[in-house]
């Protein structure tokens, strides 16, 4: 049986969609392409890899952070 992770999938239609040309881009597909970013941002938000991508990003923000006191 063939399983397929939602997430690695979502990763995978936005990839193809982010490298097509600009020029090329309706309306329509670049609400398309926002909407399936988001979504992969909350399935991805859910799992442990996305909470140390959090943690990872608020650790360099607030060494950033204290660089500029």
């Amino acid at each position: 049986m063939l399983t397929i992770n939602v997430a690695v999938l979502l990763a995978v239609i936005v990839f193809l969609l982010i490298r097509r040309r600009v020029q090329a881009r309706s309306r329509v597909d670049q609400s398309v392409t926002v909407a399936l970013a988001l979504t992969l941002g909350v399935l991805v938000a859910q799992t442990g890899f996305g909470r140390w991508i959090l943690q990872v990003v608020g650790s360099l923000a607030n060494g950033i952070s204290q660089i500029g006191q």
